[in-house]
């Protein structure tokens, strides 16, 4: 069970902190939801803890484990589909892990795949969700403002 001040990872939304835990009545039993902000959307989610281990949450990572995951990650061959409806299924299922791994792969992939034929409005999409999942991790592990973890970003990358 998280705490209030927890930094945790959302899969599909990315790092945040619990701000607090409710007690709500819900078909007439109380149970306790946790009550996230993930500050680099300034997006507020209300989960039912007893649910959080299904949905996927995880603690964040340490500021090593982050750096590590995401510069093993870009450095790796890019493998992907031709056709964009499969790589679209294959990206969106990487993500919804919630694993920091995957996530960064689909962002590498897609940032690869932009540079060298571009990219639908679809994927553009993706590529800019797999972007803020990775920055909310950084953001939160290092604790740095999200330029600063743009800027960090853009160095791992190059």
């Amino acid at each position: 069970m998280f705490s209030v001040g927890d930094k945790v990872v959302y899969p599909m939304h990315g790092a945040g902190i619990i701000e607090e835990l409710e007690h709500l009545e819900v078909d007439g039993s109380s149970q306790i939801y946790y009550v996230m902000m993930i500050p680099t959307g300034n997006l507020k989610i209300r989960i039912a803890a007893k649910k959080a281990e299904d949905i996927g949450i995880r603690e964040v990572y340490s500021k090593d484990e982050v750096l590590n995951r995401v510069s093993s990650v870009v450095s790796a061959p890019t493998n992907m589909p031709e056709n964009w409806n499969q790589r679209y299924k294959e990206n969106l299922e990487k993500i919804k892990t919630g694993n920091l791994d995957e996530v960064a792969l689909v962002f590498r992939n897609l940032l690869h795949r932009e540079r060298d034929r571009g990219l639908s409005s679809v994927e553009k999409k993706m590529l800019q969700t797999a972007k803020q999942i990775i920055l909310s991790e950084i953001v939160l592990s290092q604790n740095l403002e999200k330029c600063q973890a743009e800027q960090l970003l853009v160095n791992i990358v190059q």
